[in-house]
């Protein structure tokens, strides 16, 4: 046996969101001494979620590597998200993997994404081991739950061995895990199943054949510049070792600069690395997500990563507002598409095309797409982006669109809403059921065309008590395309300063998007208006100073507070003669004609 059959494991955390991923890793990272007592990691939660969007959105985004000794076995852990919308992340990063542990709530059971991760999971042959998380919980239904596992495992095995599968029990919140629902005060039998049920990796012992890696994954900081980041498959890789970058057929020559493995949060340096480590190199910035690192006379490459093709799309330009340049760092064509292009080398479910002034970006769904655009508003750019847009597929000369399965699981005042909106986005119901705590679960097969907004005005018309998510689920013939149905605009048609005394007489007019003392430019969109159609309004307008004096005149202005939208909100609301202006400062919607007179002559022809 090699050294990487018997002490290293390569693990992946996949799960649903929110049932548990980050926080099991938290107690892994604790309880294997990674961290000193007095370190302030020991105190933390979410230690995995380094973004800033991770903290405050409170999901992962994307895949993060860690390492923990136990037991005189190193272990590799990969943390996925959970997300639909980021799925391209755990596919690239469970190529990395020989096994994976799926969380499960108690209480909520497998979900849309549970499903998509372990289908992905078994179809590369990873071993798994289920925990069922969060088993305190007044309405956990443990056996349920069970049941419902054996029922997914038994659609998406690929063979029969995969269906023995160990089950623990966990607490992850509070570190605690069992075999049995009577919990240990640790997470002791994790470790365990880990080094006895996850098999050791994969490696071809033929080392006169030459190393090879396959990139799972890039990183990069000022001192080193890119770091390339996978699992060894074959062979030995050394620090100053002279290797070749295969890439689409081709072969670039490359030497590796420094080599690090990982430890806890960080990286240590190393001489060389042995087959089934999980390392990083520098030295070869050129290697991109799938390209294998080899060395040898005849250097192999290994398969590449396949992914799920992107199913939204966007416009992302620069802004031509009268507001341009005002705000953001970083402004031109040229250098939002140097960026475009950076981000196309990490996040790989992302593709890029040309698009006139700017580019249709096209992603996985709406919040992967609001997730790139709030980074490269928090970086300092100023752009424009347009509304949201399905990717149509050509299939044997058939118009199609992609579809989702929808869960949503609301309260029962609120069905009859939900019924409603879904009916109005001609959602296809497949299953309602009660849960244990008295709720309705609806499942759902719905285009993706019909599912943007549809989070918002669920949200609202839930009082923010919806739960739902989206996995995608293939492709359909385009019968009728969904057409979203708003009430028009309030749109300035005068530039300057808000008033108060403008937006008193304008709040009747409909609900306000800014509030007094902002600029405003004319076809600027400051409100959404009672009426269906457009109204174009002076916000600007300051009362005339007069002689006179009345007792209501003098009277302070009460303003009724504004809507203030989020980015994704205002995504949502935009239609297609419409765009929104990104700053590091400001979100501002706008008409994509600002002449009042030239958008009616359009508007009518």
């Amino acid at each position: 046996m090699t050294l990487a059959e018997t002490l290293i494991r390569n693990v992946a955390i996949i799960a649903h969101v929110d049932h548990g991923k980050t926080t099991l890793v938290d107690g892994l990272l604790k309880q294997s001494h990674t961290f000193r007592d007095n370190q302030a990691e020991m105190s933390q939660t979410l230690i995995m979620d380094s973004m800033d969007q991770e903290h405050e959105r409170g999901i992962t985004i994307t895949a993060k590597q860690t390492a923990v000794f136990y037991d005189g076995y190193k272990i590799n852990i990969i943390d996925t998200p959970g997300h639909a919308d980021f799925s391209g992340e755990v596919e690239r990063t469970l190529n990395m993997a020989d096994g994976v542990i799926l969380i499960v709530d108690a209480q909520e059971g497998p979900m849309p994404q549970t499903k998509f991760v372990l289908k992905k999971a078994l179809e590369l042959k990873l071993k798994p081991v289920v925990v069922i998380n969060k088993i305190d919980k007044p309405a956990a239904r443990i056996e349920e739950v069970k049941d419902e596992i054996s029922d997914l495992f038994l659609e998406l095995a690929t063979d029969e061995s995969q269906l023995n599968y160990p089950i623990y029990y966990a607490i992850a919140r509070d570190g605690k895990a069992g075999k049995t629902t009577d919990l240990d005060d640790d997470l002791h039998v994790i470790f365990e199943s880990i080094i006895n049920d996850i098999p050791a990796p994969k490696v071809d012992e033929d080392e006169s054949k030459g190393a090879q890696l396959l990139v799972a994954a890039l990183a990069a900081d000022n001192y080193l510049g890119k770091y390339c980041i996978g699992k060894i498959f074959r062979g030995s890789l050394k620090k100053g070792q002279a290797v070749k970058i295969l890439q689409n057929g081709t072969s670039k020559n490359a030497k590796i600069d420094r080599l690090f493995t990982y430890k806890g949060l960080g990286k240590e340096e190393t001489e060389s690395a042995i087959a089934g480590d999980i390392v990083a190199l520098t030295g070869v910035s050129e290697a991109n997500i799938g390209d294998t690192i080899a060395s040898g006379d005849n250097p192999e490459a290994l398969p590449t990563i396949e992914l799920e093709p992107p199913t939204l799309s966007i416009y992302i330009g620069p802004n031509t507002s009268p507001l341009k340049g005002k705000e953001g760092e970083f402004t031109t064509s040229r250098q939002i598409a140097e960026r475009l292009e950076k981000e196309l080398e990490t996040n790989i479910a992302l593709k890029i095309e040309p698009d006139g002034l700017g580019y249709k970006v096209s992603g996985r769904g709406e919040l992967h797409l609001s997730v790139l655009i709030e980074t490269m508003r928090r970086e300092g750019y100023e752009l424009e982006a347009g509304r949201p847009e399905v990717v149509y597929k050509d299939i044997d000369g058939v118009k199609c669109e992609p579809i989702e399965d929808l869960t949503i699981e609301v309260e029962p005042e609120f069905v009859g809403a939900v019924s409603q909106e879904l009916g109005i986005r001609k959602a296809e119901l497949k299953t309602q059921d009660l849960t244990s705590t008295g709720a309705t679960r609806f499942t759902y097969e719905i285009s993706t065309s019909a599912l943007i907004g549809l989070r918002n005005m669920l949200m609202t018309a839930t009082k923010g008590t919806v739960l739902m998510s989206s996995v995608a689920n293939g492709y359909r013939p385009v019968d009728s395309k969904y057409k979203p149905e708003r009430n028009g605009a309030l749109v300035a048609f005068e530039s300057g300063v808000s008033t108060s005394y403008a937006l008193d007489a304008a709040q009747a007019r409909g609900v306000l998007y800014i509030p007094p003392q902002v600029p405003v430019y004319q076809g600027m969109i400051v409100g959404l208006s009672n009426k269906k159609d457009d109204l174009d309004i002076n916000v600007c307008k300051e009362k005339q100073l007069t002689n006179m004096r009345t007792h209501a005149s003098d009277g302070a202005i009460q303003l009724t507070p504004y809507t203030q939208l989020s980015l994704e909100q205002c995504l949502d609301f935009l239609l297609d003669d419409e765009l929104l202006e990104v700053t590091p400062k400001s979100l501002r919607l706008r008409k994509r004609q600002l002449d009042p007179i030239k958008r009616k002559r359009e508007n009518r022809a």
